[in-house]
């Protein structure tokens, strides 16, 4: 599957997903004017590659987001919800939500979202 690599903006994120590697990557900012449609084409491109995913793959999902609004608030939470679902279909993935040590609400956040799902494991990991 070929990769997926959107360049960041002033207002969204780099995202590069890599089906040979097996990472997923959300790196930079995103408050986008219209979050759904700049995400739809990570969720297709996710979608079709989970369901081809080969049984005992790991697949690693790090998401390093300084800042970001409430409407991509929601869109990641449907990011991990998507993910839970495949987990316990028997999928192997691993998230890690990643944030500045200072950053308490990027903390939280993280912690809030280990909160909502039941399977995927997000492991919360600062930085300096």
């Amino acid at each position: 599957m070929e990769k997926l690599l959107i360049e960041p903006t002033r207002s969204s994120p780099r995202i590069r997903f890599d089906g040979q590697a097996h990472l997923l990557e959300v790196t930079g900012e995103s408050y986008p004017e219209d979050a759904a449609m700049f995400y739809r084409p990570v969720f297709e491109w996710l979608t079709r590659y989970l369901e081809g995913l080969a049984a005992g793959v790991e697949v690693r999902v790090k998401l390093d987001v300084n800042y970001f609004n409430s409407s991509t608030s929601k869109i990641f939470m449907d990011l991990f919800e998507l993910l839970d679902d495949h987990v316990r279909a028997g999928k192997t993935i691993v998230a890690e939500w990643i944030s500045h040590e200072e950053n308490d609400m990027g903390i939280e956040f993280g912690e809030e979202f280990q909160e909502c799902v039941t399977d995927l494991p997000i492991h919360v990991v600062t930085r300096a």
